[in-house]
């Protein structure tokens, strides 16, 4: 089977906490060339693309759904939107529950649209909406 506009809805179980360390915002800021006073010291903040790191680990659960057949070797990240209710501060332990939202199939290819939700002691914080394009080798085409 191949993932179709019959799962659109699907959710998956929310994901093994994530602890935003002081650590780890340094490094992503520092990836990014981020250096806004606020991604550092005791109190600090992840910059906002932050959230991509723990949405992306959340598209696991897609990514190992076998009744899907997709693969991110075979995915384009399309698009990626971020809405915000507070910052990710260090010290917060996330958990993502990611949704389908959309399919559109295209021949060999299907354009997913994916919401993963960022949660903090049960409140959301973030929602992040993407698009991932998914192609199928001609031979899996049936």
């Amino acid at each position: 089977m191949r993932i179709s506009e019959a799962h659109v809805g699907r959710t998956y179980p929310p994901s093994e906490p994530y602890l935003v360390s002081r650590e780890k915002i340094a490094e992503f800021a520092a990836a990014i060339g981020g250096d806004d006073a606020a991604y550092t010291g005791p109190d600090a903040v992840a910059p906002p693309t932050f959230a991509a790191v723990l949405a992306a680990r959340a598209w696991q659960s897609m990514f190992a759904d076998p009744e899907l057949d997709v693969a991110l070797h075979r995915t384009i990240h399309g698009d990626q939107r971020f809405t915000w209710t507070r910052p990710l501060r260090a010290g917060d332990e996330v958990v993502a529950t990611l949704g389908i939202q959309s399919v559109r199939m295209r021949g060999r290819s299907a354009i997913i649209g994916v919401g993963v939700e960022l949660a903090v002691d049960g409140e959301v914080v973030c929602t992040s909406t993407s698009t991932l394009f998914q192609t199928w080798p001609e031979e899996a085409s049936a």
